[in-house]
């Protein structure tokens, strides 16, 4: 059975003044970087998948410019124990994300997670 991580990125924050074509553009850059790492760190643990356990999980984080995790809370969680212990060790794993974009001095965003077996 092949395993499939999920992952989708919700940013919750306003972009700073400046260009705004400009700083979208960068944010979306960033925003694509943060995916990739997300999807090649994201662990799916072998209990959970022996077990057949699947879940959805979000997680509030937010950034310092130098791309430093300052902060994350589990705002949902999966439900499934073995899954939700994986989520500190993902943001280790994580940390630190990319710089931010030029002018962004801080980024709180909401980061969906999805454990699914398709």
């Amino acid at each position: 059975m092949f395993k499939k991580l999920g992952t989708l990125l919700v940013f919750a924050a306003a972009l700073l003044m400046g260009s705004a074509v400009s700083a979208a553009g960068d944010m979306k850059s960033w925003q694509q970087a943060v995916v990739k790492m997300v999807q090649k760190n994201q662990k799916y643990p072998r209990s959970a998948v022996s077990r057949e356990i699947e879940g959805k999980a979000k997680v509030r984080i937010s950034v310092a410019a130098d791309g430093a995790i300052t902060t994350y809370e589990i705002a949902e969680a999966t439900g499934e124990t073995v899954l939700d212990r994986e989520i500190p060790k993902l943001m280790e794993r994580l940390n630190p994300l990319p710089a931010l974009p030029e002018g962004q001095t801080e980024l709180t965003f909401v980061l969906p997670l999805n454990w699914s077996l398709d």
